[in-house]
């Protein structure tokens, strides 16, 4: 079991850092995470001293309670900080952005003296989490005892806390969903990331909890796919602020954009080295960005990424308004408005996919070759584009039965791994 800590305040590293300063620090690591890519891919995550950059900067802490030694910065300069990470190199953007983002969960979900133990003393603070449920958590004398195995734990080398899905057992045959809070000393990374496609230096390891013991404010029962915001989250009424009043699915996928965005935009910055470099294949010969064909596919591109961009940052302010809406006493945030948020979203994942799909065809075949950024960047989208949260077509169904009062009967506990008595689901 976690020791109980004092409730004290955390020190604010920067008490006066700004969001355009954060930013400019992401800017400012462009050359050093382009310069790495290769390394970050062979080793399957960003290096060590790229990780203290990180911290220095004070990424890990854009979301995290200012009590608890935070910078409560709003989502927009989040995701802009996810663009320009990802610009630099897309898999280490993965990594950070989907690690650091569950500070926003701790924040918003748990208790007081949860989020205490959990930022801790010095407020260092990162946690990958899955939304499979592929474990469980027993009740045992004074909390829970948590056993399961979670695969594509984005974030996991450098974290100091896992906060996966569970499925929480208290009646027999009827298990709820719930998320943990698990200190780093009682799980186990497996060595089992990069054999993959793309996002190669992601950090999306797997985790094995053989067996940890956590308080009973450590598992709190929350259905990540349709959280009740109605009265408020424990976190916003704790913060006095409306940001920690809201839901995951549509602030998850807005990270997964953030870093897509990034990407495309590194694509672009590609692409335009190519042309300007190398000539036409067919006379008359000249350099490519003179020629309208490539012109044409560079605007293109720069269209789709600016539309993109907009959505994502756009994104940002409105999950924040439905966030207060219901933190100040209007409508709650709703699950329609969650899935119609994230529908959007996929959108403009879409958009960036069609942007790197036509850049990588048109621009040549030597940018297919391995180690070239053109490949890896057409990789990494890939990955994306196979990400269960950016089958829009899916995601469509179900935004249809919401507008139309129907039921969806979908949850959390569906993707668990227990099986009902007498068979398997």
């Amino acid at each position: 079991m976690s020791a109980r800590v004092d409730l004290q305040s955390v020190p604010v590293p920067e008490p006066n850092l700004t969001p355009d300063e954060m930013v400019a620090r992401a800017i400012a690591l462009q050359p050093l995470l382009r310069a790495e890519q290769d390394a970050t891919e062979r080793r399957g995550v960003h290096s060590e001293a790229i990780h203290q950059e990180f911290r220095k900067a004070g990424f890990y802490r854009c979301l995290q309670p200012r009590r608890f030694g935070g910078y409560e910065l709003d989502f927009k300069t989040y995701f802009r900080i996810g663009i320009e990470i990802s610009r630099g190199d897309p898999s280490t953007g993965w990594c950070l952005i989907v690690g650091a983002g569950h500070a926003l969960m701790l924040g918003s979900f748990f208790d007081e003296q949860a989020q205490a133990e959990g930022f801790g003393p010095t407020g260092d603070f990162s946690a990958p989490s899955v939304a499979a449920p592929s474990g469980t958590a027993t009740p045992v004398e004074g909390g829970w005892l948590i056993k399961g195995k979670w695969g594509y734990a984005s974030g996991a080398p450098y974290a100091t806390h896992f906060m996966p899905s569970v499925l929480i057992m208290e009646n027999p045959g009827q298990p709820r969903a719930g998320i943990a809070l698990i200190p780093r000393s009682q799980w186990k990374m497996l060595d089992d990331w990069g054999a993959i496609l793309g996002m190669r230096g992601s950090g999306s390891n797997s985790i094995v909890v053989e067996g940890a013991r956590v308080p009973q404010n450590h598992v709190v029962p929350i259905d990540m796919l349709n959280i009740d915001v109605a009265h408020g989250t424990l976190g916003s009424h704790l913060h006095k602020n409306p940001m920690y009043a809201g839901r995951c699915l549509s602030f998850f996928h807005a990270e997964l954009v953030s870093i897509l965005v990034g990407l495309g935009y590194a694509a672009i910055d590609e692409y335009e080295r190519i042309i300007r470099t190398k000539n036409t294949l067919y006379p008359p010969m000249t350099l490519r960005y003179l020629h309208p064909d490539y012109q044409r596919y560079l605007g293109l591109a720069l269209g789709l990424m600016n539309a993109a961009k907009r959505l994502v940052l756009n994104a940002g302010d409105v999950y924040m308004e439905y966030c207060r809406r219901g933190f100040e006493g209007g409508e709650p945030f709703t699950m329609e408005e969650d899935v119609e948020l994230v529908a959007s979203l996929e959108h403009g994942g879409r958009l960036v996919w069609e942007a790197v799909e036509m850049l990588f065809r048109t621009s040549s075949s030597s940018g297919a070759k391995d180690g070239e950024r053109m490949q890896r960047y057409y990789r990494d989208a890939s990955i994306y584009r196979g990400h269960l949260s950016a089958q829009y077509e899916m995601l469509a169904q179900r935004l249809g039965l919401l507008h139309l009062g129907l039921s969806h009967g979908i949850s959390t506990t569906d993707r668990g791994a227990i099986p009902p008595p007498g068979g398997s689901k």
